[in-house]
C-alpha cells in the first residue's frame, strides 16, 4: 500500500521583501496559511477591490525572462516562479501570499530564502487528501531546437531531467535528473541562482527589464568568464536552476504532477507552453487521489 498523501500549509504567517529583478520595485510579502483546496494564490494589497490571483497556467500574461499572472480586474504579480518552485519542493498546496508590488522578490536569484522562511514556519498537513495530476498519454511541445514533453510513470512524483549547451565555457553542456521527493528539493535544487549574461544587461534595461538585477541576486557571465566574486555554489548551477524553473512553472498546471518530464534547452516560455498543451488535451492526464488507501487505513484503523 502507498503512503497517503494530505494536503498542506503553513503552520503560522512568514514575511519577506525585496526588490523585483525586472522592475526594481520594492515589494514585501507576507505569506499565510490557507484552507484545504485554495491552492497558492496572490493578493496585490497595494491596489483596491482586487481578487485573489491563482497560480494557474491559463493566467499566465507574460513570459519575458520570468512569468507573470494576471488576474481578470488588471492586478498582476510578476516573477513567480521561483517562489512557487519553493511550495512544490516543499510539498505546498495552499497558501495567501499578499505582496504589495507589482513582482514578488528576487531575494538571492535562488529559491533558498523562500524554502528557510517556510520550513522556518512549520508545515502543517491538512485533513483533506491531495489530487495529483496523473500523466496518461505523452504530450510534447517544440520550438526549434528546444523541447520540453510530459509522459507517463507509474511513480506518484514528479520526475524531472533536461540538457542545456551554451557557446560560453562557463556553462557549456549540462545536464541533470531528478525525482522530486521530499527534503531532496530543499537541498540539492533550492541554492540555484538564475542566471544571465554581460552582454544582454543593456538590452533588457532598454526593454524595461533587469532594472533590480546585480551580481547579489544573479550569476552573470562574461564570456567564458563567471563575474561574481564568490563564483558559483556548484559546478552544475546552471542546470539546477533549469530545475528549480521547470518545477516553479509545472507548478501552474494546479496541482503536483505524477508523471515524467524531459526537455532539452528549456525556459519559462517552453515550460508554459508545455504546461497549457497538457490542458487543452483532457484526454492526456486525470485528477487523481488516494481515496482508496485513504478509505483502506480508515477501516482498518476501526478494527
Amino acid at each position: 500500500m502507498s503512503q497517503v498523501e494530505y494536503q498542506s500549509t503553513i503552520q503560522h504567517p512568514v514575511i519577506c521583501a525585496g526588490v523585483g529583478v525586472h522592475s526594481g520595485a520594492r515589494a514585501r510579502m507576507v505569506i499565510k496559511p490557507a484552507e484545504a483546496g485554495t491552492g497558492i494564490c496572490f493578493l496585490r494589497t497595494d491596489m483596491d477591490g482586487t481578487a485573489p490571483i491563482p497560480a494557474r497556467g491559463d493566467l499566465v500574461t507574460e513570459l519575458q525572462l520570468g512569468t507573470t499572472l494576471s488576474g481578470e480586474d488588471g492586478a498582476s504579480v510578476a516573477t513567480v516562479e521561483h517562489f512557487l518552485a519553493a511550495c512544490a519542493g516543499l510539498g505546498l498546496d495552499n497558501l495567501l501570499v499578499e505582496i504589495d508590488g507589482p513582482e514578488v522578490p528576487i531575494m538571492d536569484g535562488s529559491s533558498a530564502v523562500f524554502c528557510e522562511l517556510m520550513l522556518g514556519a512549520g508545515i502543517r498537513v491538512q485533513n483533506s487528501l491531495r489530487r495529483r495530476i496523473r500523466i496518461l498519454e505523452t504530450v510534447e511541445v517544440e520550438d526549434g531546437v528546444k523541447w520540453a514533453r510530459l509522459s507517463p510513470s507509474t511513480d506518484n512524483v514528479l520526475t524531472l531531467s533536461a540538457k542545456i549547451e551554451f557557446e560560453s565555457k562557463a556553462i557549456g553542456t549540462q545536464q541533470m535528473s531528478m525525482r522530486l521527493l521530499p527534503g531532496l528539493f530543499a537541498r540539492d535544487i533550492a541554492f540555484a541562482r538564475t542566471f544571465g549574461f554581460a552582454r544582454d544587461v543593456e538590452m533588457l534595461q532598454a526593454m524595461g527589464l533587469a532594472r533590480g538585477g546585480s551580481l547579489d541576486n544573479a550569476v552573470v557571465i562574461d564570456g567564458d568568464a563567471i563575474m561574481n566574486p564568490e563564483g558559483l555554489r556548484s559546478d552544475d548551477e546552471f542546470i539546477r536552476h533549469k530545475l528549480l524553473d521547470a518545477v516553479g512553472d509545472l507548478m501552474l498546471a494546479g496541482g503536483p504532477i505524477a508523471g515524467i518530464y524531459e526537455a532539452r534547452q528549456p525556459g519559462h516560455a517552453m515550460n508554459n507552453k508545455l504546461v497549457r498543451a497538457l490542458m487543452d488535451r483532457p484526454e492526456a492526464w486525470c485528477w487523481e487521489t488516494d481515496q482508496v488507501e485513504a478509505e483502506t487505513i480508515s477501516h482498518e484503523a476501526r478494527l
